[in-house]
């Protein structure tokens, strides 16, 4: 796909989802047939995903989790796959440093830590280690809510 200054134009406008591909084409100067057009193509390839997010510390009874996990194994990629499909994660992340994976969890009322580790985490194999961060205050972060 070629993607150039305009489509970074349109998905800077589409920081608020909310705005209709009329006024972005106004704003850009183009029509809304080709902001509707390239829209479709970025969400078609993957590049582009318009979704309601939330805060999770404005929502009562929740929290996020921060996990870093060692693995025994080198299929990071399968295991970052593995890893996103459990209940509660909103993102994970292949990285480098003390740990293989870093992932995100959002947790509420009745599916705490606890539960997490218990039931989701428990479904994983070749961890070696995992250490578990509580994240008290965050600042420009908002999630998926997958709960």
């Amino acid at each position: 796909m070629k993607f150039d200054k305009t489509n970074l134009a349109i998905i800077r406008h589409l920081r608020d989802g909310r705005k209709s591909f009329n006024t972005i084409a106004q704003d850009l100067q183009i029509t809304e047939n080709t902001v509707r057009s390239r829209v479709s193509k970025m969400t078609r390839e993957g590049i582009l995903e318009i979704v309601g997010l939330v805060n999770p510390e404005q929502l009562p009874g929740h929290r996020t989790v921060v996990i870093g996990v060692k693995l025994t194994t080198p299929k990071l990629f399968q295991k970052g796959e593995e890893f996103s499909g459990l209940h509660g994660v909103t993102k994970v992340l292949l990285v480098t440093g003390k740990y293989d994976i870093i992932i995100e969890v959002l947790l509420k009322d009745g599916f705490g830590l606890l539960e997490f580790y218990e039931e989701e985490f428990i479904k994983m194999s070749d961890v070696q280690t995992a250490e578990t961060f509580v994240v008290f205050k965050s600042f420009n972060h908002l999630v998926p809510y997958v709960l």
